[in-house]
């Protein structure tokens, strides 16, 4: 499903207008982004929760010389769904 089918479903779902459900859209994925990038979780019940993990560093190779390189720590999103959707899913 891509945003343009998920703001349809939205839409025709709640009967609002495309633009209405994709300023929502839109609204959601900022506030969720804002909250991950100051480290705070977002949890929505029966859904799921996003968090920031975080990725020691550690060493790898470089595919096309086989050269050992050392890989940066870094912050990655993560996603751990709710039990209501683990058995949507199921």
């Amino acid at each position: 499903m891509t945003k343009a089918d998920l703001v349809a479903k939205i839409a025709g779902d709640s009967k609002i207008t495309k633009a209405q459900a994709e300023k929502a859209v839109d609204g959601f994925v900022a506030a969720v982004s804002a909250a991950l990038s100051k480290g705070e979780k977002v949890t929505l019940v029966g859904f799921g929760t996003f968090s920031v993990g975080t990725r020691s560093a550690r060493e790898g190779r470089n595919p096309r010389t086989g050269d050992k390189i050392t890989i940066p720590a870094s912050k990655v999103v993560k996603f751990k769904p709710g039990k209501s959707l683990s058995e949507k899913v199921k």
